[in-house]
This record gives structure tokens, C-alpha cells and sequence, in this order.
């Protein structure tokens, strides 16, 4: 059994590099974060009428999530319960049932085993076929976005995002019918580490002016001044970053919105024309938000970039490597042409081919490869940036920090995967509810803040 809190000093704020390349944490991983986590989906968008299916992947599994006749969502594992083979090949369609290739099982949609070929002549009637559905799987929706859990004793969706759906009001219900998904999800493999994506999503404002310093300069955007981490970049005045309890975060750039994609940009206008309403509905303090640009990342393998608009599942297929699938988010109040166009320029920055995608798609590799080194991986990685510029906010929920350019929703986001790792079950996660932010309790940093 690997022991997380030798390998995440919270103190120190280090990681140990094997967390990157060792197989025995990746089982781990599976058991005890995967397999009792709330995973992302699809959004209620793709299966709109009965019979409407999409299937996914929870880690390593594959799923079907499919809209019952009765208008509720239900997700069952995409494994026969004869000899375990695929009962619906398809990413997405409709249909009264789900068939089996191999043997002819039937499934129908909401899971339970209806017919057996030869049942009677095969089985001499003894198949109890009540007991032989698909598996089912805890299913639960947020403004439309639906996750899944494998863990009856996990809280529910709700409680899991905790603060976070605060923050995530802000563009999920936004100033009318909120956010949805244009898909279907465009797909990659890259030769990484699940959590070195999520990392750098939940708050890496250090890499944006250094990795993506060619594409920026190229862009001529408003975050071109990013470009080479100028010695003039106005740092203390950039943005914050924010984590929460159970390791969800995510970096702020101020006013920002939009601003990766070429001006003018109606992404931008239809933000602009519609922050009055946010501040009426929401406050000043998210007002700010929802002009803001966003990295950041659902714990543990979902992240977005709202202002990009870029929305992300890492979906891991052992240590070494993970699945992209890769969405766009579109404000559901938005005229088609700005729909198209933020389509098209998330797809430009962070698709498949993306500019930026590419970018950083060699350093998460190398990330992860480099650590194969006996030498390497024993050695421990960096996470300080911003310790001791952090803490209670008066306005903010969480932790925040304060400076965009920072790692305080690193050192969040592995806080509670050490915590998850260690932890026999959610029972034992629930006794730190009260103590999880121990760490930042003395700072006074954010006393007389204004922002």
C-alpha cells in the first residue's frame, strides 16, 4: 500500500516525481480516487429525448449514459454481464435496447437483462435474468453537467463540488439559460500522466507567457503581453487563484474573457453586453469572475478554461498515458454566430491541433517520460510559488492566493489526492472537513482586500 503522505509534503510544498511514473500508485489512484470520485460525463445537451445514449469512460471503464423514458438520466457500465463484452460499440445514438454482438444479450435501456437467445433450451430456465442487468452507476446532474460515481457512501454531487459551484454559477447559470457543451467531443491520445494535465490546468499561470510564448506573440490578442514573462508583466495586478475541499481550483486573469481569441471577438462582446446582469444577479465579486479568463480543473481529471471556452476529460489508461476528449462551451443565450466563432477558436487554441494544445502537449509528455529515471523519480518537485501569499478571502470562498502567477491550487489539488490516497474510505475524508485548510489558517493576508 503506497503511503501518500510520504509522498506530498504539504509543509514543504513538494511532490515526490514518482507520482508521474509508478504503477503502484496508478492502482491506487484507481481504487481509492477514481473509484469513489464524481468523473464527468456528458452534458444534457447530447441525450435530450428518451431513447438519447452517449457512452463514455470512468477511468478505465466504459459507460453508457443513456435518458430514460421517463426524462431521468441513468448510467450503467458498457460491459455484458454474460462475457463482459461491449453492449453498445457506439459513441452516441438512439434506441430502445442495447444488444451484445457476442451472444445476443439484450439489455434495454435502462439496463435490465430482457432477452437471452435460446434462454429456455441453453439455460433450462434456471438464468434468474433480474440479476444479471448492467450494472448501474450513481448518476447526478449540475446545471446540466452530469457526473458519475461508483461510491454509494460518496456525498452527493452537490456537496462533492462544495464551494466550487459558487464560483461555477457564475458562467453555469451566467445571466440566462446558462452553459452547455458543443460536441461531439473531439479525441487524442497523449503519452502522459492524468494528473500533469490537471495540474497544469487548475492554475499554471507560470507556463503561459514561457511555453506559449511563439503562439502568443503570433496571436496579437490581448494576452500577448503575456509573451516571455516580460520583467514589465504587471504581476500583483494579473488575477488570483482559488482552491477548494476537495481539490477543485482554478487561476483568475482579470478581464480577460476571450482574450486568446482574434478581435474583435463576440465571445467577448456577448460577456460584455451581459455583465450588468451578472453583477445584478451575482455581486461585484463575480462580476469580476465572469469577465475574467479562467484555468481550471474539476478534481479529479475534468478541466476548463472559461474565456477560451476550452472544456477537457483526462481520462487515464494507466500511468503512462491518458485519452483526451476534448469539448467546447457555449453559452446557451448566444446568437449562432457567436457560437460558431467560439467553436472555431477553441478549437484553434486547445483542439486536437490546437496552437496552445500543442505546446503544451511535448512539456506533459516529457513531464511524465523524463520521471522513468531511477535517479529522476526519486528526487521531489517544486510547488511554492505564492506560499504564505494565501488564505481566507473576506468575499472569495476557499483559499485564495494572490497572484495569478502562483501554486496554490497545486499545492490544493494534491492536499486532497494525498488525502483520498490515504484514506480507507469517505468516512475517514469527512473527519477533515473541519481542519482541511489547517495549513493557510494563520495567514491574515487578504485582511483590508479590496478585490
Amino acid at each position: 500500500m503506497v503511503c501518500a503522505a510520504e509522498l506530498v509534503d504539504l509543509e514543504n510544498a513538494t511532490q515526490s516525481r514518482s507520482v508521474f511514473w509508478d504503477q503502484e500508485i496508478y492502482n491506487q489512484e484507481i481504487e481509492r480516487i477514481f473509484d469513489r470520485s464524481w468523473l464527468f460525463l456528458t452534458h444534457e445537451c447530447f441525450i435530450p429525448k428518451p431513447g438519447d445514449f452517449v457512452t463514455g469512460l470512468m477511468a478505465e471503464n466504459n459507460v453508457i449514459v443513456a435518458r430514460q423514458k421517463d426524462g431521468t438520466i441513468k448510467a450503467m457500465l458498457n460491459a455484458c454481464t454474460h462475457r463482459g463484452n461491449l453492449v453498445c460499440p457506439a459513441e452516441s445514438g438512439n434506441s430502445k435496447a442495447f444488444v451484445c454482438n457476442y451472444h445476443g444479450w439484450v439489455f434495454g435501456l435502462d439496463g435490465a437483462l430482457v432477452d437471452v437467445p435460446m434462454e429456455e433450451r441453453c439455460y433450462h430456465n434456471k438464468l434468474n435474468k433480474s440479476e444479471k442487468g448492467l450494472r448501474q452507476i450513481r448518476v447526478e446532474s449540475y446545471r446540466g453537467f452530469v457526473f458519475g460515481c461508483f461510491d454509494e457512501n460518496a456525498p452527493n454531487l452537490d456537496d462533492y463540488l462544495g464551494e466550487f459551484t459558487w464560483y461555477l454559477d457564475t458562467f453555469m447559470v451566467g445571466p440566462g439559460t446558462g452553459m452547455e457543451l458543443a460536441g461531439p467531443p473531439m479525441k487524442s491520445l497523449l503519452k502522459c500522466n492524468w494528473k500533469v494535465p490537471t495540474e497544469n490546468f487548475i492554475g499554471d499561470g507560470y507556463h503561459v507567457g514561457w511555453t506559449h510564448a511563439s503562439a502568443l506573440q503570433i496571436s496579437e490578442t490581448p494576452l500577448s503581453a503575456l509573451a516571455g514573462n516580460r520583467a514589465d508583466m504587471p504581476f500583483d495586478d494579473l488575477g488570483m487563484q482559488f482552491t477548494m475541499r476537495h481539490g477543485h481550483g482554478f487561476g483568475l486573469i482579470y478581464d480577460a474573457v476571450g482574450g486568446i481569441h482574434e478581435q474583435p471577438s463576440r465571445l467577448r462582446e456577448f460577456v460584455e453586453k451581459t455583465a450588468p446582469i451578472i453583477k445584478e444577479k451575482f455581486g461585484p465579486e463575480r462580476a469580476v469572475l465572469y469577465s475574467g479568463h479562467w484555468n481550471s480543473s474539476i478534481f479529479p481529471n475534468c478541466s476548463f478554461l472559461y474565456g477560451t471556452n476550452t472544456f477537457k476529460v483526462w481520462h487515464p489508461r494507466g500511468p503512462h498515458e491518458i485519452e483526451v476528449w476534448t469539448y467546447v462551451m457555449v453559452p446557451k443565450d448566444a446568437d449562432d454566430a457567436t457560437r460558431r466563432e467560439t467553436i472555431l477558436q477553441a478549437s484553434r487554441t486547445f483542439g486536437t491541433a490546437g496552437t496552445l494544445e500543442s505546446d503544451d502537449g511535448d512539456n506533459m509528455v516529457m513531464c511524465t517520460r523524463n520521471n522513468r529515471g531511477s535517479q529522476i523519480r526519486d528526487d521531489v518537485m517544486d510547488s511554492s510559488m505564492g506560499v504564505g501569499a494565501e488564505g481566507r478571502h473576506p468575499a472569495y470562498p476557499g483559499i485564495v492566493g494572490k497572484s495569478f502567477i502562483g501554486e496554490t491550487s497545486y499545492r490544493g489539488f494534491y492536499r486532497f489526492w494525498a488525502e483520498m490516497m490515504d484514506a480507507p474510505d469517505w468516512a475517514a475524508i469527512r473527519q477533515n472537513d473541519e481542519n482541511w485548510d489547517a495549513i493557510w489558517r494563520d495567514s491574515n493576508v487578504w485582511n483590508g482586500a479590496t478585490r
